[in-house]
């Protein structure tokens, strides 16, 4: 097995133990301990109708055992050569069926032994409930009658789930396609000797890319790539008998058209890259019948290593290949005008193109996109909705068109900012199609509206709501929404679209989240789920969201959280635990919008920082941290100043109401939020430590953007030396601790930037913690590593902050 060390500053000597390499596993303090040990409260899928639903349930976390397990990287995919499935796969332990409507529940019956379930279905006719379960002899494919909740094994332990759930539904609700690892596959000698060089070229093209991580690096990684990959398709009864149905190849996805009578058969193909992931190699589009007959190829698309750069920037060819949801078997897609080129000033970026192939009939022009195409909502002949948008301007639209008319005709119903919040109408309501596998529009009785739910965001916090879409005069009719003053309601799903039945599922500060079904007309409530609230302890917590401003008036939100039975009056000011994570807008009206309910359920999570509420720290938890670029200005252009403006408002602001100990606040994030940390210890001496997890802290080894930044390294390295805290190690003179998961797979957050700026602050003489957790990714999985990361950020909090006087 393969073995870690934790590393440890030896120049960390007021650590409470001596510097050493070997570090054994620690718990955290009872208090936390007790509050992040809980294994989380079912998850519930619901059929269509809200008639019945499915609880599955897992354990919290995973062991170390189970992370430990070898892995082969390819291609950007991360695969378990033991079951050929997806590695770091989260895993189910038990199934109940429950009637919402009358509470019966009943245990699935007939479970396998020690089940690691996972890939969770409906059927089509939502008779029928399906999943995988794995185990060490690989993966195999279950279904359960959601009557009986009686189980039943369907393959042997051979399917294929590389690129996902190894399996869908045929239209006969009878049987499925299942991808399997194909027979008497050649085992690949993973230490043959290389039979030359590895050798890359450039064409004179650019191809500016992200940094991406698990990609291929030489032929015998594509040899390996093709091994795990490569599948068969089999059709499988409910009776488990397999047929051959279509030959070897890596097939991305398979799906049916809405009459069942043809197939789109999506396969990768060679050549294969070193640069870019799987889902930029070439791939095959082809049309197949219900017997699996290959008819014709579609469409092929080319290996993408070259794309301009930003956002916005799209292939040439065809992208986003679907089924039209309303038709038989008719294809639709879109095509770039502007060469995928977003400095190509055109009146419209993209087409969007159909093809009817239940006659021979060739592709015709179906609607215009002033933006990026997004996607359509199909309705009718008759109807649908267009969406799009633009990451450059953040503009984003919903037109309604009818697909039977003119090509450039649209009509708008709304055209807004993407980050304005609270112009956002919500989304269109959908219902399964007579087959069951496609959705569509959902229209009144009367054929003249649709309906409209959404989040309701406001100045008072979200109140979801419910809305009737006049399509003639595209005005709205709100039929419900949350009350909001209390609670947080959520519309699950919609079971009576006459009568108004909703099922909601409401939750408070202090009371945990249930679902129940509203009747609108009445405004009774009948209860469904009684789960109870976990975190008894963690109740006598107080939360309150709280709005403060920055300097130049932006104005900021954030989640405090206090310790039981606080007076600042009595027990005086408080250390102070900052988390955060910076988010980019193009206007600083919309950068202070309310994004959240303040009635919400605290659910704690491994990565929360609110557990140092119940050790005596005031936390304040989401605090806004927006940087702002309006106009011409990118939000980047005044990165660092933005972000101490905002470090130094949340300081103020709870030093004002005399929470605060202004001497005594960390500062601590993720991923994104770690490269703050790093940067706000480097410009400012706000803050007496700060912690920062599986971040990325030199940006030259990002060079091709990172985050939102679309400028590459060559248009503004200025930018880039100015926004890295490794260029500016010499000025972080506060303690700073640096968590990382040592098999991290984000782009641009290699483990080595941990390590590199460890080493630059431990070079420079300061104060700095490397913690190594084994075999973790960019989120952290198994149980030991997260205990004892949470004993890291408790000893350095304890230390560096709350105690700093000491030191």
């Amino acid at each position: 097995m393969r073995y870690i060390l934790i590393f440890i500053n030896s120049l960390l000597l007021t650590f409470p133990f001596s510097a050493q390499l070997d570090v054994s596993y620690k718990k955290p303090p009872r208090e936390i301990l007790e509050l992040v040990d809980i294994d989380p409260t079912p998850f519930l899928y619901m059929d269509s109708k809200g008639d019945r639903g499915v609880f599955i349930s897992r354990d919290a976390f995973k062991s170390l055992e189970d992370l430990a397990q070898d892995e082969v990287r390819l291609g950007g995919l991360r695969i378990d050569p033991a079951t050929n499935g997806r590695s770091r796969q989260t895993y189910y332990k038990d199934i109940a069926v429950q009637n919402l409507r009358t509470g019966e529940k009943i245990q699935a019956k007939n479970l396998p032994d020690n089940p690691r379930l996972s890939d969770f279905r409906w059927s089509p006719s939502q008779a029928y409930f399906t999943f995988t379960n794995t185990n060490s002899e690989g993966i195999s494919l279950w279904y359960m009658d959601a009557k009986t909740a009686v189980c039943k094994q369907l393959t042997p332990y051979n399917l294929n789930g590389v690129f996902g759930a190894p399996y869908d539904w045929c239209p006969d609700n009878a049987s499925l396609l299942v991808f399997t690892v194909p027979e008497n596959r050649i085992k690949i000698d993973e230490n043959s000797i290389p039979k030359g060089p590895i050798v890359q070229e450039t064409s004179g093209s650019k191809a500016p890319v992200r940094t991406y991580q698990d990609l291929l690096s030489s032929k015998k990684d594509e040899a390996l790539f093709e091994y795990y990959a490569n599948s068969e398709v089999f059709k499988v009864d409910l009776e488990g008998n397999l047929k051959p149905f279509l030959p070897k190849a890596i097939y991305y996805s398979v799906n049916y058209s809405p009459n069942g009578k043809l197939i789109l058969v999506n396969t990768i193909e060679k050549p294969f890259s070193y640069i870019v992931p799987y889902y930029r190699f070439p791939e095959n589009f082809a049309i197949h019948d219900e017997l699996g007959v290959k008819q014709q190829d579609f469409y092929k698309k080319p290996l993408i290593e070259e794309l301009p750069k930003g956002f916005d920037a799209v292939q040439t060819g065809k992208r986003y290949i679907y089924w039209r949801a309303d038709q038989d078997a008719t294809l639709y897609w879109a095509e770039a005008q502007d060469g995928g080129e977003p400095e190509n000033e055109v009146p419209f970026r993209d087409y969007v193109y159909q093809q009817d192939l239940t006659k021979k009939s060739k592709p015709v022009l179906l609607v215009p996109v002033k933006y990026r195409f997004r996607g359509i909502m199909w309705g009718n002949n008759e109807l649908a909705i267009l969406n799009e948008g633009y990451w450059k301007t953040r503009r984003t639209g919903m037109y309604l068109f009818n697909p039977s008319k003119k090509p450039m005709e649209r009509t708008e119903i709304v055209e807004r900012s993407s980050q304005d919040l609270y112009s956002d109408p919500g989304s269109f309501e959908t219902e399964l199609t007579g087959s069951g596998r496609y959705q569509t529009l959902k229209f009144s009785k009367d054929g003249k509206s649709l309906y409209l739910t959404g989040q309701g965001y406001s100045p008072e916090g979200n109140k979801p709501f419910l809305d009737k879409f006049n399509i003639k005069t595209r005005k709205t009719e709100r039929l419900w929404q949350a009350a909001g003053d209390s609670t947080y309601e959520q519309i699950m799903r919609i079971t009576n679209w006459e009568d108004l039945t909703l099922i909601t599922r409401i939750e408070s500060k202090n009371t945990f989240p249930n679902y129940f079904f509203r009747h609108v007309g009445t405004g009774t409530l009948d209860k469904i789920t009684d789960f109870k609230n976990p975190y008894e302890s963690f109740n006598k917590v107080h939360k309150e969201e709280i709005e403060y401003k920055r300097q130049d008036g932006v104005n900021l939100t954030g989640t405090l959280y206090l310790p039981p039975g606080y007076d600042p009056d009595k027990e005086g000011r408080l250390p102070v635990f900052i988390w955060a994570y910076p988010r980019e807008y193009k206007d600083a009206s919309e950068a202070g919008q309310i994004k959240d309910s303040p009635h919400k359920f605290t659910r704690l999570f491994y990565g929360s920082p609110v557990y140092w509420a119940v050790r005596g720290y005031a936390v304040l938890d989401d605090a806004s941290f927006p940087i702002i670029g309006e106009g011409d200005e990118e939000p980047n252009d005044r990165f660092i100043e933005q972000l101490v403006a905002n470090g130094k408002a949340a300081i103020d602001a709870l030093t004002e109401r005399k929470i605060a100990d202004p001497e005594r606040v960390a500062i601590g994030g993720h991923s994104y939020g770690a490269f703050m940390t790093a940067n706000l210890l480097a410009h400012s001496d706000l803050f007496a430590a700060g912690i920062a997890r599986s971040g990325a802290y030199n940006r030259t080894l990002t060079p091709f953007g990172f985050q939102s930044e679309e400028r590459t390294f060559w248009d503004n390295p200025e930018l880039y030396m100015r926004m890295s805290p490794f260029t500016n190690a010499d000025q972080i003179n506060e303690p700073l601790l640096l968590i990382h998961g040592n098999a991290d797979n984000n782009p641009g957050t290699f483990t080595l930037q941990s390590e590199r700026l460890y080493g630059a602050i431990k070079g420079l003489g300061g104060i700095s913690r490397l913690v190594l957790l084994p075999y973790e990714s960019h989120g952290y999985a198994a149980k030991e590593n997260i205990l004892h990361m949470l004993w890291e950020m408790d000893e350095w909090l304890e230390t560096h902050v709350k105690n700093k006087e000491k030191l």
